[in-house]
């Protein structure tokens, strides 16, 4: 079972910037896609970014691209997304997931290629 945790949100005015992490469990720490998903107040559920963590490729949304960056740390087996310029509409509650090991990153960032999902990390963007 892999357990994922995510932390490091707040609120952030517009324009700021703000780097959540997903702590994946030790023993489960493998070559894998992982996701940043998020699901904002009255909206549907949202991928975002993915990166492979065998080789770094990466993906985004068009709703990211060029504001959000999705990195890894091997040694401590966690996932990042450091995101600026924020907007408003970028508060939302963020989740991380995980694909099954071995498993590349599709070319868009798509729930059903996910097994496992964190609690979620909450991101309020104010004006």
């Amino acid at each position: 079972q892999v357990q994922l945790e995510e932390s490091g949100g707040g609120t952030v005015q517009v324009g700021g910037s703000l780097k959540i992490s997903c702590k994946v469990s030790r023993d489960t720490w493998s070559t894998r896609c992982m996701g940043w998903f998020r699901q904002g107040p009255g909206k549907e559920r949202e991928g975002i970014a993915s990166i492979f963590t065998g080789g770094e490729k990466t993906v985004y949304s068009d709703s990211v691209k060029g504001r959000f960056t999705i990195s890894q740390d091997n040694a401590e087996n966690v996932v990042y997304l450091q995101m600026n310029s924020l907007k408003a509409e970028d508060t939302a509650m963020y989740y991380c997931a995980a694909g099954p090991p071995g498993g590349y990153c599709a070319y868009r960032v798509l729930g059903e290629d996910f097994d496992y999902w964190g609690q979620g990390t909450q991101v309020t963007v104010s004006s």
